[in-house]
């Protein structure tokens, strides 16, 4: 992934450092559960342990004359620890040190995706509640339909952010799976115990059934889980969008002030890193197919899957992880304006009280189909008539005969739409 949408911390996960280091320490904690098991002799862990370390350039220069990783890393490692080193990778596979060390590293990022998350959901939080009671107009397919609250708005995004979370949290512990079973998975080659052993080690669970490799379904869900967050980040940001064009203006971007916002117009103010959150929630997205077609390996094993995820677990990651945080700033910083928020309510002169109004009837007695007559012939003239809906209604003769002028003028507050807004709200917060 490029610097530009990149965070040091996810990228550190990533590099080649943290990773040999990861296949080190399971390697050494192997050697420890051989020991035991007598296996090995146990003083040949002092030098592994004290002398165990690497080059990452020296094992760049050798895989490219063994062309293996596993190989060209455990004779760099023999270089520092010297004789003893004949002791390490004892009975087992490449797998069994690859995917062992790629859950720890998808695990060490869903650690910093769940904390991006619950800074996220924070931050909304406030946002809900400061504004629980603003009213503003809901819209169902682009356009105008009944008054809701901006609060309301946001915590639905709210809920869906923490849906994600906890989905995030069982993608971790299901990802979090420690396999050495050695070729085929048959444990032919190495004791279970030694197994067990790393995973308590390395804080992870057992895989009870590893073939050569930890099964994919489990890189599947996890992946499916980043992709739905993102898509969430994006329901957010196109919400953001629309409610900052020129015609809306509900809300935008917080705009510094010596930004600028086009090469050739001064005046404008536009979302862009709402955009780009639409963008990056694509890349994320993207890993999700590649990850469920990892499923389907030849037989004990194959390596179909090693190109696709040493792509996609760094870049879905790190997008992730900077998106999360790009969104966050958005939101803290999120310009929001109230009193455009009525002037749009008020732009279609009352339309947004028609089922108030219907329903108001049939309670009065008139069928469903004579009241739905009424209100959406009186409807249609403030579209086509630019006319003030109440002032219809109060002036429709038919209509007189079932609801007085004081139940029209009840009929037409906002505050029958947020009288139930804060039970909501507190539900979704709780």
């Amino acid at each position: 992934m490029i610097k530009r949408y990149s965070r040091e911390e996810m990228v550190k996960i990533w590099e080649d450092e943290n990773k040999y280091r990861i296949w080190l320490e399971i390697e050494t904690h192997a050697c420890y559960a051989q020991a035991d098991l007598g296996v090995i002799p146990k003083s040949a862990l002092k030098d592994i342990s004290e002398k165990g370390n690497f080059s990452v350039e020296r094992i760049d220069e050798i895989e490219k004359e063994v062309k293996h990783d596993v190989i060209a890393f455990l004779t760099s490692v023999a270089e520092f620890v010297g004789e003893d080193a004949r002791f390490i990778h004892q009975g087992m596979t490449s797998s069994d040190v690859i995917d062992t060390s790629f859950s720890v590293q998808l695990a060490q990022s869903a650690d910093i995706l769940i904390a991006d998350m619950e800074e996220l959901l924070e931050v909304i939080k406030v946002r809900v509640l400061e504004h629980k009671l603003t009213p503003c107009v809901g819209r169902s397919h682009g356009i105008h339909a009944e008054p809701t609250s901006f609060g309301l708005k946001l915590a639905s995004h709210y809920a869906a952010f923490k849906r994600g979370l906890d989905r995030l949290r069982i993608a971790k512990e299901e990802i979090a799976i420690c396999a050495i079973s050695g070729a085929v998975g048959t444990f032919a080659t190495i004791s279970p115990k030694v197994e067990e052993y790393v995973a308590d080690k390395m804080g992870l669970k057992v895989e009870p059934v590893s073939t050569q490799v930890i099964p994919r379904d489990r890189h599947a869900m996890f992946f499916s889980v980043l992709g739905v967050i993102a898509s969430s980040i994006e329901n957010l940001a196109i919400e953001i969008r629309h409610l900052q064009r020129t015609e809306v203006r509900e809300a935008q971007e917080f705009f510094s002030k010596n930004q600028k916002g086009s090469s050739a117009m001064p005046h404008k103010k536009n979302p862009i890193l709402t955009e780009n959150l639409t963008g990056l929630a694509r890349i994320v997205r993207s890993a999700v197919i590649p990850a469920l077609e990892n499923v389907a390996l030849w037989h004990e094993r194959d390596i179909s899957h090693s190109s696709v995820e040493r792509m996609i677990a760094p870049d879905s990651t790190i997008t992730l992880d900077f998106a999360l945080k790009r969104l966050t700033s958005v939101m803290k910083g999120l310009i929001i304006y109230p009193e455009n928020m009525l002037k749009n309510l008020d732009d279609l002169k009352g339309l947004v009280f028609s089922q108030a109004v219907l329903l108001e009837l049939t309670q009065s007695g008139v069928s469903r189909e004579i009241a739905y007559r009424l209100v959406q012939s009186n409807a249609m003239k403030v579209w086509d008539e630019d006319k003030n809906f109440k002032t219809l209604l109060l002036e429709d003769e038919e209509l007189k005969d079932y609801l007085s002028e004081e139940k029209i003028n009840k009929i037409f507050d906002y505050g029958n739409y947020l009288k139930n807004v804060e039970t909501i709200i507190d539900r979704a917060i709780a």
